[in-house]
C-alpha cells in the first residue's frame, strides 16, 4: 500500500472514530444525576422483609434519608417528646391516596424537621399500624418505604 493510501485510510478511520464518539456521547445524560433525591437501596429479597414493601413503593434505608429522619425515628421509638406535639403522632388521613388504602386511624404522621425552614417544612415520617414506615420529602406528593434496620 502506498504512503498516500495509508494516510487516507488512517484519516477515514480517525473521522469514523470521532463520529462514533460523538454519537456515544449524545447517548449519555448531559447532566449529572440528581443528588438531592435519596438513593434507593433495595433488593427484592431484602425489600420483601420490610413492612410496607409489598405496596410496590421503592424501599430505602433510613441511613440514606436526611439525618433528621433518623432523629425523628428515634423519637417515635421512644414515644416522644416531639418537637411539634400538636402535629406529631396525629392521624394521617392519606387524602392524596399515595399510601395503601386503610381504615381511618391506621396511619400516624411525624415531622422531620427541615433545617432553615421557618415552619414544620415538607418532610414527614408516616407510620402504619403494621409497623410500616414511609418517608415523604415533598409534603405527601411521593413516598418511599423506609427500612429502619439500615
Amino acid at each position: 500500500m502506498s504512503p498516500g493510501r495509508r494516510l487516507t485510510v488512517a484519516l477515514v478511520g480517525l473521522v469514523a472514530l470521532v463520529v462514533i464518539g460523538w454519537f456515544v456521547k449524545d447517548g449519555t445524560p448531559a447532566t449529572p444525576p440528581d443528588t438531592t433525591k435519596p438513593v434507593v437501596t433495595s433488593s427484592a429479597s431484602a425489600a420483601a422483609e420490610v413492612p410496607g414493601a409489598k405496596s410496590g413503593m421503592d424501599v430505602q434505608a433510613l441511613s440514606a434519608l436526611p439525618a433528621e429522619a433518623a432523629k425523628t425515628w428515634k423519637l417515635i421509638e421512644a414515644n416522644g417528646p416531639f418537637p411539634y406535639p400538636r402535629n406529631d403522632g396525629v392521624t394521617f388521613q392519606n387524602r392524596e391516596e399515595r399510601l395503601p388504602q386503610k381504615k381511618s386511624g391506621y396511619y400516624k404522621e411525624y415531622t422531620v424537621p427541615t433545617p432553615g425552614s421557618p415552619d414544620r417544612g415538607a418532610r414527614r415520617l408516616v407510620t402504619g399500624s403494621e409497623k410500616e414506615v414511609f418517608y415523604t420529602g415533598d409534603h405527601y406528593s411521593s413516598f418511599v418505604v423506609v427500612d429502619v434496620r439500615k
